[in-house]
């Protein structure tokens, strides 16, 4: 060491010194190891009897309906509509009840009202109907503390989504699921289309580990369906127009259906009577109308038709145009006004009739 390096050591922090002196002797710059947190959190869950619902018993689910939410003309939630649709889905075989998912808006409640109507299906009809809460969120914090208090209030199982918009690395995805998965039952939802990012199946495999994972709601299409069947995992179809074949060809459990939200009784005939690619046909035009716009603008529009709820929409959603809302009542007309819920004749309805709410 010279001199003048000897003279800079003097007057440099001992710190420093140390950090130049294994600069010098590496010649190499490593980055410090990252600081692991232990998790101290225990999950907030009950294992009273009473309280619990086996996997399998999940796992057994063929008809399960993302239930609509309606709402009063100021926004709040219309229970005594809610209450009939859920009626109407126990009448007509429907199995589940996705509560609070993309078709229920969970998008725009809040915490609060989520988990109220959560507790409220739970309450009033989770002895005849399997209630799955949708307590996923981009937010790993925040789809914990959901689903603890979704269990809490007695849901039987849990949906969840993969981070979307801030999305995560595969060993992010993995540690997401098993962070919320330790309270209970749990189906992982894939749909990219939506989220903007696959759930690819080496995460969905290395979550199959856990006792509590009970399924998958896939929505890439029926060739990733057979992959998971063949390997034993059990899956929903999320896409009504391959549910038929899903169920037939592909070795799906069922669907998690929007359709069925309007004939819940022609959807459990597609998933429980063997293969009817007559009745399959018969349905695609309905099928087809309901995902010309993103859901849920077609299916609140048809319900609100068919006199079942109140035309009233929180937006960004607003109602199909009159062309469209024309269409529908031919399409009740041809499949057959008795298979659609309800009893009211089906209208038109005119542009004034529906109330478009942006605070509520």
């Amino acid at each position: 060491m010279t001199g003048a390096e000897q003279g800079f050591l003097t007057r440099t922090p001992i710190s420093i010194q140390h950090s130049l002196l294994f600069t010098r002797k590496k010649n190499k710059w490593r980055p410090p190891q990252a600081a692991i947190t232990p998790n101290y959190h225990l999950p907030m869950r009950s294992f009273e009897f009473k309280n619990r619902t086996l996997t399998e018993d999940i796992k057994s689910l063929r008809l399960i309906t993302a239930i609509k939410t309606p709402y009063l003309p100021d926004g709040r939630f219309d229970l005594e509509a809610y209450d009939d649709l859920v009626n109407m889905q126990i009448e007509d075989g429907a199995e589940g009840l996705i509560v609070g998912g993309t078709t229920g808006e969970g998008q725009l409640m809040s915490w609060d009202e989520h988990i109220m109507l959560i507790g409220h299906t739970v309450n009033c009809f989770g002895g005849s109907i399997k209630v799955i809460g949708n307590t996923g969120s981009n937010s790993t914090r925040e789809a914990i503390h959901a689903t603890e208090q979704g269990f809490a209030v007695g849901m039987h199982a849990a949906l969840h989504i993969n981070p979307y918009y801030g999305k995560t690395s595969m060993e992010g995805m993995i540690s997401h699921f098993n962070s919320v998965m330790s309270m209970g039952p749990s189906i992982i939802y894939n749909v990219p289309s939506r989220t903007g990012q696959d759930i690819p199946p080496q995460v969905i495999h290395t979550l199959a580990q856990s006792p509590n994972l009970a399924g998958i709601k896939e929505c890439v299409g029926n060739d990733r369906v057979k992959q998971y069947t063949n390997n034993g995992i059990v899956v929903w179809t999320g896409n009504d127009d391959q549910c038929h074949d899903a169920r037939w060809d592909h070795g799906a459990t069922g669907v998690i259906s929007v359709t069925s939200n309007l004939v819940p009784g022609l959807i459990r005939q597609l998933l429980f009577q063997g293969k009817n690619p007559s009745l399959n046909s018969k349905l695609m035009p309905l099928i087809e109308w309901l995902f010309q716009e993103p859901n849920p603008i077609p299916l609140n529009t048809a319900l609100a038709q068919l006199g079942v709820i109140r035309p009233v929409f929180r937006l960004p959603y607003v109602p199909l145009p009159l062309a469209k809302r024309v269409e529908f009542v031919n399409l009740v007309k041809n499949i057959g006004r008795e298979n659609f819920v309800g009893e009211k004749d089906v209208q038109v309805l005119d542009d004034d009739d529906f109330i478009l709410l942006g605070r509520y």
